[in-house]
């Protein structure tokens, strides 16, 4: 019914399930008993009885009771809850460590050990998102690219923000770390069985919070290491397709990125949603200013406004893609081809 925990699926998720529900247990009893001896004093001392009230003011043997047996519970419950938290913060021995950084609104993920690294995106239809189209079962809930783990290896994350301050939660995993500018908070999974976990960003940190999904994907280990390689194979093709940029690959590149980074806010025909996200068609922007005036604002983003720098989130390759996809869609066709190396310029 979805009022409890989750028991999940790594130790800690079911370490922190047994301390919930035991804390929960005992809570209950001591409840019981209060409310108990309350009702039955109520009852069996009421008016009607004509009760006397008792003249003695204190009772020392009940004023130590009431204060040795509480202490003593509480001393009882510490000793579960210290060993589940000395197990939280036990990163040794690692078999994988993944760089988790927030930024608005998106998550990217990087394999230290193996030198890959990519955005996390919402997937969720812009006709779902503005109510023109069923909303289906993950709606808010599905990205373009989850995060990809194998399954019994201990997998070590860190955990950091570019912007504000996010927080990534997936509770089957029993993981929940705040992303803090500046700060790198550590947690660890290990995954016992292969599935798809989702969480949500749970730190207000934005108009568009509620769009930061998590997807965990976990993997048999021949599962993993089959995806792994071939990422890393598609992120030696894109290195290598660089050297060999044509109208044509950019704006097939440009289309697809600019769905996944930009629609959100200028929506998929560029009209925007004004005046917190202006319109990119026939924009000044666009089509007015220069190539370099476009590629300044898209890697330093506007200063007091809802448009965030680029620079950090994106490579030269596909800002170069979404720069001459919105040059050359919505009929402006200017024609301008804009090149990784000119990203590269700017960016110095």
């Amino acid at each position: 019914m979805q009022l409890n925990l989750p028991q999940g699926v790594t130790p800690i998720s079911h370490d922190l399930y047994d301390l919930h529900m035991t804390i929960i247990a005992i809570c209950a009893v001591i409840a019981l008993i209060v409310y108990g001896v309350l009702a039955f004093t109520i009852f069996r001392y009421r008016r009607s009885k004509h009760a006397v009230a008792a003249s003695f003011v204190e009772n020392r043997k009940l004023e130590i009771t009431w204060t040795v047996v509480p202490f003593l519970i509480l001393a009882a419950m510490a000793v579960p809850a210290t060993r589940v938290l000395t197990d939280m913060d036990d990163f040794a021995a690692a078999d994988l460590t993944i760089k988790i950084t927030a930024q608005q609104w998106k998550w990217r993920y990087e394999y230290l050990d193996h030198g890959l690294g990519y955005f996390s995106t919402l997937s969720t239809p812009i006709d779902q998102i503005e109510g023109s189209a069923v909303k289906d079962r993950w709606y808010l809930l599905e990205v373009d690219e989850p995060l990809v783990v194998p399954v019994g290896r201990k997998v070590r994350f860190l955990v950091t923000s570019n912007d504000v301050i996010h927080s990534w939660w997936v509770p089957e995993l029993g993981v929940k770390r705040d992303a803090i500018p500046g700060f790198i908070h550590e947690a660890w999974a290990r995954i016992e069985k292969p599935g798809t976990y989702r969480g949500q960003c749970a730190e207000l940190c934005g108009v568009n919070h509620g769009f930061m999904p998590i997807v965990v994907e976990a993997m048999d280990e021949a599962g993993f290491g089959g995806w792994l390689e071939t990422r890393l194979a598609e992120q030696r093709k894109v290195a290598s397709d660089a050297g060999d940029w044509t109208m044509e690959i950019a704006l097939e590149r440009g289309a697809d990125l600019y769905t996944r980074e930009c629609a959100a806010c200028h929506r998929r025909d560029g009209t925007g949603l004004p005046p917190t996200f202006p319109s990119l068609v026939t924009s000044s922007v666009a089509v007015g200013q220069s190539v370099e005036r476009h590629i300044d604002l898209v890697l330093q983003g506007v200063p007091g406004s809802a448009m965030q720098g680029f620079a950090p989130q994106l490579d030269d390759e596909q800002l170069a893609a979404i720069i001459t996809y919105e040059r050359n869609a919505w009929g402006h066709d200017t024609g301008d081809l804009v090149t990784p190396a000119q990203i590269q310029a700017r960016r110095r």
